[in-house]
């Protein structure tokens, strides 16, 4: 797919198939991932891979929606913004944070590539998704997706027309 077409077609999908996701697109997924850009490459992710089956009490305490858990499988990207790069120059300010969303934008722009729906989260209890991931003290949960097969439609992509979002040489 193009990739115009492949912006265009992508969409937050909230409704899945329990059809397995192959192995190799799956890694394909990752590696997408991994290939990300971070600021002066020090990649401060982590992609947590997670097994729905069985897990629903335990991920619905994350996020509780039920489409949440009926792929087969929910990609986690997390950071740890002391290995991040800092703008220190400046204010200290870690791009470790940024970095974890390239990647988690990478994943789903490769996932939808392959027929796969994923849906971008934000939303979720930060303190249960420590506990169920079992993160170390310096790692901070970013965004979780679902990752399988559509079984919903896309919606009509609502946005703001571009005059609304771009201003050139000043505010």
């Amino acid at each position: 797919m193009d990739f115009e077409k492949l912006i265009l077609e992508r969409y937050s999908c909230r409704h899945y198939s329990d059809q397995a996701v192959e192995d190799q697109l799956l890694r394909k997924v990752l590696e997408a991932g991994r290939l990300a850009p971070t600021a002066a490459n020090r990649q401060p992710f982590q992609i947590i891979v997670i097994k729905t089956k069985g897990q629903d009490e335990a991920l619905l305490k994350i996020y509780p929606k039920e489409w949440f858990v009926e792929p087969p499988l929910i990609l986690c990207v997390c950071c740890q913004p002391e290995k991040g790069w800092l703008r220190k120059k400046y204010d200290d300010q870690s791009y470790a944070v940024v970095d974890a969303a390239i990647v988690v934008d990478h994943l789903t722009l490769q996932a939808a590539d392959f027929g796969l729906g994923t849906c971008w989260i934000g939303d979720f209890d930060p303190q249960a998704a420590r506990e169920f991931l079992g993160l170390p003290e310096d790692a901070e949960p970013v965004a979780f997706t679902p990752l399988g097969y559509p079984l919903d439609e896309p919606r009509p992509k609502i946005r703001k027309d571009l005059e609304d979002l771009v201003r050139y040489d000043t505010w």
